[in-house]
């Protein structure tokens, strides 16, 4: 079998007000004081490959147009709506008074498992710091508390990854685009 990369032209992506006007996932991506601006450049690719609604920045995150942030997203910080909130709990208050449903990605008692989470209509996904996770002080504004199942000797994926693998499981079973 024979392959070639397919151009870019081929490729049909949309231009930024095509990507503006489209539906998006009814999806909310919650960082809650995230160190690494590159990690969060890369949050606003996956969040852009998947047409999520919105990135809220919380506390010690970055913003565009931070430099590390801008190389590593590419452009999506163009294209991914995105707010800044001085604490996580601020953004959590936005986004219950509009009627989201809240859940920490971390391992609690309790939590759900990734593959066992059912979306609902309106989904934020809180994704914690890359030493200590989601602040425990979230989590009793959190609806729930979603686990990605793990087999290694490391209890943690990088936040980046994580957001990746979360927002294509939720594609993947609402299939909402």
């Amino acid at each position: 079998m024979n392959f070639e990369k397919v151009t870019m032209n081929e490729l049909g992506r949309m231009n930024l007000p095509e990507f503006k006007e489209a539906k998006k996932m009814p999806v909310v991506v919650v960082l809650d004081n995230i160190r690494s601006a590159h990690n969060i450049g890369s949050i606003f690719r996956t969040c852009d490959a998947f047409r999520v609604e919105a990135i809220y920045l919380t506390g010690i995150c970055a913003t565009p147009p931070q430099k590390e942030l801008m190389k590593t997203a590419l452009g999506a910080a163009d294209t991914v709506s995105w707010k800044y909130f001085p604490t996580t709990l601020v953004a959590l208050q936005s986004l219950k008074s509009d009627g989201y449903y809240i859940c920490a990605v971390e391992q609690t008692t309790n939590s759900i498992m990734l593959q066992d989470f059912s979306p609902k209509e309106k989904n934020a996904f809180v994704f914690g710091n890359e030493v200590n996770g989601v602040d425990a002080s979230v989590l009793p504004y959190c609806d729930a508390c979603i686990e990605i199942p793990q087999f290694g000797t490391k209890h943690s994926f990088n936040v980046a990854i994580t957001a990746g693998i979360v927002l294509w499981e939720t594609f993947s079973k609402t299939k909402t685009l």
